[in-house]
């Protein structure tokens, strides 16, 4: 009986990671739409998100019937519970890549700054190494790995204040203003995937430790 409970506790961890794997997608996909003014690949990236609910859906249903047939202890436990967290964590990542994509089909027809640019590759590139650092170290068990997600986080921060101070300079013409007003929800969106991937890494050392500790606020840094 325990082995069948490993094996359905890997199928969980596998299908997991197949859910951070599409986020990853999601993310890019997102992006890309952003930067090219790609309605096409924005509606794809929102019709995308039914392939990410459907892995979030599985291991919904799947752990209160293990729970019904199983009676987990200690690591089993505390992994069942961490899973059901970062499934709950990666969901909250696809919908803001969504809300990412819809947006970017409601920008103005605008050359977007430069800088504005720039801070949205950088933010895109560290939301998909923090992703990728959040998962694979709750599959490799990495507490060292989880806890370097607080300092990729505040570059993703401070990014994030970059863009919002750079929004603030664009001027006061309508088109503009509603232009920046887009950008900086987008700026948000991609700040609180960055905190998503630092919860993933709470949970692994949840897991590993027994004791549950936030790293940092994450959903409040500190102004500067």
């Amino acid at each position: 009986m325990r082995t069948s409970f490993k094996e359905e506790l890997d199928v969980l961890e596998s299908t997991l990671q197949e859910e951070g794997a599409l986020v990853l997608r999601a993310l890019r996909g997102s992006l890309n739409a952003l930067e090219q003014r790609d309605d096409e690949l924005a509606d794809e990236v929102i019709a995308f998100d039914d392939d990410v609910d459907r892995r979030y859906l599985e291991i919904e249903d799947r752990i209160p019937s293990l729970l019904a047939r199983q009676t987990p202890v200690a690591t089993d436990l505390r992994l069942v519970l961490a899973i059901l967290h970062v499934n709950l964590h990666l969901e909250r990542m696809a919908d803001y890549c969504v809300t990412i994509a819809k947006l970017s089909k409601l920008v103005p027809d605008i050359d977007p700054p430069a800088r504005l640019v720039e801070g949205f590759e950088e933010m895109g590139s560290r939301c998909e190494e923090m992703i990728r650092v959040a998962l694979d170290s709750f599959r490799d068990r990495n507490l060292e790995g989880a806890e370097s997600l607080v300092d990729l986080d505040e570059l993703i921060d401070r990014a994030n204040r970059r863009v919002v101070h750079h929004v603030l300079e664009l001027g006061a013409d309508p088109a503009m203003r509603e232009y920046g007003l887009r950008m900086v929800v987008i700026s948000r969106a991609l700040e609180r995937i960055g905190d998503h991937a630092v919860d993933i890494g709470e949970q692994t050392a949840y897991l590993l430790t027994a004791e549950f500790r936030e790293f940092t606020d994450a959903s409040h840094p500190t102004p500067r």
